[in-house]
């Protein structure tokens, strides 16, 4: 809005009269006359237009006869003018202020179909021109799709988070109400005590997931950035999953070490890749395997899991990253998954300049590749190198 007012004070002075404008050109040429050499300066119309084709918002001048008197290639793709003509939505905000003097918003979001390629929620505003000038309205616009992206997926999440906590909640109280009702039955006691344990702490996972991906978004900044040993990574996450893999009858496997190192935070990346084991062992019958392997490809790290499970149809494959997404519902519910895992997954990769893809079959399993940019000592070994960029390059992009 700075940049539009700017702009709008720049109108008024050159469209009331050009008092101020006058008094700028003279200035402009005792300063030719008295430095002749120096490159030839702008104009004050001439810096009008730039100020008004180089703004990032859609300005447009119109009249009381609906003529657009002067616009920016901004407001065109917006959709606000076409043909140079204004938008009926758009006219009627302008109408509305010529005859009151007031200014006035205008949401274009409903039917607005621009050339700009991201736009799909345009507002606006609509003022006077100048007082003395009750003919003439200045009209702005911008595109307001990301902050409508950022609330409907905010209005999403809590919505998400209220229904998956309702069900551990109700389950409990549920469950509480038959322990007190069995208090005579050792057996019943003993079914309803350790069903309460179970949903407890799937609530539990379900909020400590919820904490950490909200960090993961930018409410905290993640800690410096170090060096971490790739195969430690793969020890710890394979001790955090040997309980489920072997309650499970799942024989997990590795290759050999690598001696890869990566830039990052060590907590965070065991975090993803036990998620990924999790993941795999959750959605593999008995008695199958799960592998881990890890190599080196353009300057990443890549770590991946493979599971010979149920699969994912190519339906669901751009859905699996989303928050409290799950293909197979019942099954998840019973592990005591929350649909967060891999959410985090893909959060902690694009904290660590990294990515994660997914190859999966129906029928035939599942591999996840966490791919992180390679820590490599440059030649002087006084600083170090991952995929290009120094770690403060990675810390910066990290918290981004």
């Amino acid at each position: 809005m700075t940049i539009l007012q700017a702009v709008l004070l720049a109108l008024c002075a050159a469209g009331i009269g050009g008092i101020a404008g006058s008094l700028v050109n003279a200035r402009l040429q005792q300063r030719a006359v008295a430095s002749p050499h120096e490159p030839e300066t702008l104009t004050v119309s001439q810096v009008l237009d730039l100020v008004v084709s180089s703004a990032p918002i859609g300005i447009a001048v119109v009249d009381s006869q609906q003529r657009v008197v002067l616009s920016n290639v901004r407001v065109e793709e917006l959709g606000v003018v076409r043909n140079h003509l204004l938008d009926d939505r758009a006219w009627a905000a302008v109408q509305q202020v010529i005859a009151t003097g007031e200014s006035v918003d205008f949401d274009m979001s409903a039917k607005t179909r621009p050339l700009a390629r991201r736009a799909v929620a345009v507002r606006g505003r609509a003022h006077l021109l100048h007082a003395a000038e009750p003919r003439i309205a200045v009209v702005y616009a911008e595109d307001d799709s990301e902050q409508v992206r950022m609330e409907a997926t905010r209005r999403d999440f809590v919505a998400n988070v209220s229904h998956e906590l309702k069900t551990p909640v109700g389950a409990i109280s549920l469950l509480a109400e038959a322990l007190l009702e069995s208090t005579d039955d050792p057996e019943s006691v003993q079914h309803f005590g350790e069903r309460m344990l179970h949903e407890s702490n799937r609530l539990g996972n379900m909020v400590s997931e919820l904490i950490a991906l909200s960090r993961l978004q930018g409410a905290e900044k993640l800690p410096d950035l170090e060096v971490v040993d790739v195969d430690e990574i793969v020890k710890e996450a394979l001790e955090r999953a040997a309980v489920s893999a072997e309650a499970a009858d799942i024989t997990i496997t590795t290759d050999f070490p690598s001696g890869l190192e990566v830039l990052g935070d060590r907590t965070l990346l065991v975090t993803a890749l036990s998620n990924l084991l999790s993941n795999a062992i959750s959605y593999s019958p008995s008695n199958t395997p799960v592998t881990i392997s890890r190599n080196m490809r353009d300057g990443n790290v890549e770590i991946s899991v493979t599971d010979r499970g149920i699969g994912i149809a190519p339906e669901y494959h751009e859905r699996v990253f989303e928050r409290f997404f799950r293909v197979d519902k019942a099954r998840s519910r019973a592990t005591g998954g929350t649909g967060l895992g891999l959410a985090i997954v893909k959060h902690v990769a694009a904290n660590h300049n990294g990515s994660i893809r997914m190859w999966s079959r129906p029928g035939t399993g599942s591999t996840f590749t966490l791919v992180l940019p390679a820590y490599v000592e440059s030649d002087d070994a006084t600083e170090p190198l991952a995929a290009g960029k120094g770690p403060a390059d990675l810390r910066e992009e990290s918290r981004r």
